[in-house]
């Protein structure tokens, strides 16, 4: 049967029915959800029942898979597999974080807007996001389209943006909000990376922003200056026309295209209620100044 894909809206957004992830796909059905997904940027696949790595086999359809930060930390327990970044309120033992703890002051951060490992070199090209238990109250998620926010800009604008190079770094995003505490190996880990302003996206010829909470400087320009451009950008890209919010089910699965979309998660009481979601998290081609065939030496 050929998969049935519902637009949530015009652009952004769409439900995907009539497939079940648990089971392999056929070389139609992946072509079809592919061709969805470079339309709609976030899929939304209803009822899913899956297991952990029923999971990351629909997600390696899309792309290679990276491993979690959290692997970093040798010491520290996870879990899930080193493939599944844990987005959820839970300690190892399954219960609910202490309020002090180190991760839950980290995982704040995923309240502000971005996009996955743009603070890596390699970022990440899409995300998939699977819902285990949700609270009964809050914890949705929002999408943003860097795209239709690309296009909405004035030609002086787009001319401005041309050619120039971000900064990101996970610790930039973290400062926000205040939080610091990261072991050594994350700081050794972790440094600054660049990433284009504006990026075209390969499978459709589109042009979109690429900016997060994660951006600390603009290469070549001074400070204040690079960052006043850049929280004006993420301004304007989350105003309400150009944003999905999306209130889970338990067991939707949805994934999103990091490279044209921004997310954030909303608050929730998460002292009180459970929220346990599992993202697999696929890689880009290559550092997005290298796609835009941009030298970072010559724009510092």
């Amino acid at each position: 049967m050929t998969i049935t894909v519902s637009a949530m809206t015009p652009n952004l957004g769409a439900e995907v029915g009539d497939v079940d992830l648990s089971q392999p796909l056929g070389s139609a059905e992946v072509e079809a959800i592919k061709q969805a997904f470079w339309k709609y940027a976030v899929l939304i696949f209803p009822d899913q029942q899956l297991t952990e790595q029923q999971h990351l086999e629909f997600a390696k359809y899309i792309g290679p898979l990276e491993t979690s930060i959290s692997t970093l930390n040798a010491n520290e327990k996870s879990r899930v597999a080193a493939e599944i970044a844990d987005v959820s309120n839970l300690d190892t033992q399954n219960r609910i974080w202490e309020e002090q703890s180190r991760m839950r002051g980290l995982q704040m951060g995923n309240r502000l807007w971005h996009t996955d490992s743009s603070f890596k070199y390699l970022p990440a090209r899409a995300s998939l996001l699977y819902a285990r238990a949700i609270p009964p109250i809050g914890g949705h998620t929002e999408f943003a389209d860097l795209r239709a926010a690309y296009d909405a800009l004035s030609e002086d604008k787009k001319r401005q943006l041309t050619g120039l190079v971000a900064e990101h770094a996970l610790s930039y995003s973290r400062a926000r909000i205040g939080f610091r505490d990261f072991t050594e190996a994350e700081s050794k880990n972790l440094p600054p990376v660049s990433q284009v302003v504006v990026r075209t996206i390969p499978e459709n010829g589109r042009k979109s922003l690429y900016i997060a909470s994660h951006v600390g400087r603009i290469l070549g320009m001074p400070e204040e200056q690079g960052r006043v451009l850049i929280d004006g950008l993420l301004a304007h890209a989350t105003q309400r026309q150009f944003v999905y919010t999306h209130r889970w089910r338990v067991h939707d699965l949805v994934m999103w295209d990091n490279r044209c979309c921004l997310h954030r998660g909303t608050e929730y009481d998460d002292l009180r209620w459970k929220r346990d979601m599992h993202r697999a998290t696929i890689s880009d081609i290559a550092n997005t100044c290298e796609q835009e065939r941009i030298e970072v030496a010559a724009a510092v």
